[in-house]
């Protein structure tokens, strides 16, 4: 069986970085993991190619090649997907559809055409897919409520990537999240109950990154690292001591929950694994909102102080901040804006809410008859989409406040500022790599970050001021430092890829509202 692994493009978001990306000469921030865990689990007898479309697009040999196509997405991929679906099937091949967007709303896969629907966990549901590929069958659904023990998940197939696009590497450690925030899909689609890989499990997952050559960064794409925190530090005290033997190759980041900040021990193993960033689902400095939200677990302690306590560990930090929670009053996103500025968070993740298939956000307010179109607004969690259901004050004021406080949050100045102050506290790093010599691509990166920052733009004053100033305060984190203020030159552009299409997308739904409410009077 040869078996074509198709990953749809992802549209422009807050993490696309395609400016950084551009300095360093790659293509994509990371890798499609769940496809190539797919490809792991699958018969080691059949064939596999992949092409990640964020790359390169299939050529027509590749087509040809394929006995059968498989496809997985996320919700914000949808369109690609619909589009590669339709692609297959014009060349008359057999199609299989799996992943988060699928399992979510499994009848769009379908409507575009695909033969087979691989749903929930692959550990599970691809066993049942083979079985039935192998008795000649040519569609179905496979689908199952039991949760996979991941500790048996096989090595992913790292080795069908292109290393050369990639800027990072994905590994998992654990699925599912212990908390119950109303508008989150992780506990749906993964369940409440943490399950890990064993230590040694992923070491050896390490140990074949290592042996393909990979030397860079790593993303523990669990949704909430910590979500097992016994296991999470079984898996820490292992890896320092892989880290270390290895001369330090690897340099991690994160999810995790902002309960992270009571665990100093926690805290220590992971700057000592050469783990340097962390994101947190912060949401809102507003307590009612997280209450409401059942986000608990940020309302037990201060939110600042514990993002204090992360950055002073040495852990950068980066957050997601969400804005049109139900009963929010106005000026939430000015809230946010000086959260942010007095907890020195560089990279503030900021979107409007977004009622997601299936969640228990999407089910209350489906009952309240507050979902917008469903059919056209199921959600994708990208920083340009409007919200898709009707809040508790207007949709305009939201957007507005929305734009206003992107495009704040991303001035140039307030972002170096922000970023300095950050850096100044920031505990520095407990592992030390090898020498090596800087590579061309490093040298080019730094100068295109000078020439634009510290001498072609208006920030160039501020640029030397704080460069300086870390040089001196805490030199042990200048070269992260120049990492981060380089991703001033995505978010210059971003900030206005946000401001025009939230614009345009708030024309269309006045214009749609009125129309609705003409009906309505007629």
């Amino acid at each position: 069986m040869r078996v074509l692994l198709v990953y749809p493009v992802f549209p422009p978001t807050f993490w696309s970085y395609e400016k950084i990306l551009e300095l360093v000469d790659r293509q994509v921030l990371l890798p499609p993991l769940g496809i190539i865990t797919v490809a792991a689990i699958l018969p080691q007898e059949w064939e596999f190619k992949l092409v990640d479309r964020n790359i390169r697009p299939v050529t027509e040999a590749e087509w040809e090649w394929a006995d059968l196509v498989i496809l997985s997405a996320m919700i914000v991929q949808k369109n690609d997907l619909v589009g590669q679906i339709k692609e297959a099937k014009q060349r008359g091949k057999l199609v299989a559809v799996g992943g988060p967007f699928a399992t979510s709303v499994p009848d769009e896969p379908l409507k575009a055409g695909a033969d087979f629907l691989i749903l929930d966990e692959g550990e599970i549901t691809l066993p049942m897919f083979v079985a039935a590929i192998n008795q000649g069958e040519t569609k179905g659904i496979f689908r199952t409520t039991e949760k996979p023990d991941v500790s048996l998940t096989p090595i992913p197939r790292y080795d069908l990537l292109e290393f050369d696009a990639y800027d990072s590497m994905s590994i998992q450690f654990s699925r599912g999240c212990p908390f119950q925030c109303e508008f989150c899909d992780i506990i749906v689609l993964y369940g409440r109950k943490p399950r890990t890989k064993k230590p040694s499990q992923l070491l050896q997952e390490l140990d074949y990154l290592y042996q393909l050559g990979w030397r860079r960064g790593v993303f523990m794409v669990d949704d909430n690292f910590i979500g097992n925190k016994r296991n999470v530090k079984l898996l820490l005290k292992e890896l320092k001591i892989w880290q270390a033997e290895h001369q330090y190759p690897f340099r991690f980041n994160t999810e995790a929950s902002v309960d992270l900040a009571e665990d100093q021990e926690l805290m220590e193993l992971m700057v000592e694994c050469n783990f340097n960033a962390v994101f947190l689902g912060i949401e809102t400095p507003d307590e009612e909102s997280l209450q409401l939200t059942k986000k608990f677990q940020n309302t037990r302690n201060s939110l600042a102080d514990a993002v204090e306590k992360i950055i002073r560990a040495g852990l950068r930090p980066m957050a997601g901040f969400i804005i049109g929670f139900d009963g929010e009053k106005k000026g939430a996103a000015s809230r946010i804006i000086n959260f942010v500025e007095n907890a020195a968070i560089p990279t503030a993740m900021f979107g409007m809410l977004q009622a997601l298939p299936n969640t228990a956000l999407w089910h209350r307010l489906e009952k309240e008859g507050r979902l917008r179109d469903k059919t056209k607004q199921e959600g994708n969690g990208n920083q340009t989409t409007l919200i898709n259901f009707v809040p508790t004050r207007p949709v305009e004021d939201i957007a507005e406040e929305y734009i206003e406080a992107f495009w704040t949050l991303y001035d140039a100045e307030t972002f170096l500022d922000r970023t300095y102050r950050c850096f100044l506290k920031l505990g520095a790093p407990k592992c030390q790599s090898p020498f090596k010599i800087t590579s061309w691509i490093e040298i080019r990166a730094l100068g295109i970050v000078i020439w634009r920052q510290g001498i072609k733009r208006h920030t160039r004053w501020k640029f030397w001021h704080h460069l300086f100033g870390i040089l001196r305060h805490n030199p042990g984190v200048w070269e992260h430092y120049i990492t981060i203020c380089a991703h001033n030159e995505h978010f210059l552009e971003y900030r206005q890829i946000v401001r025009d299409e939230i614009q345009q997308q708030l024309i269309e739904y006045k214009v749609l509202e009125s129309q609705e409410k003409l009906t309505v009077q007629v």
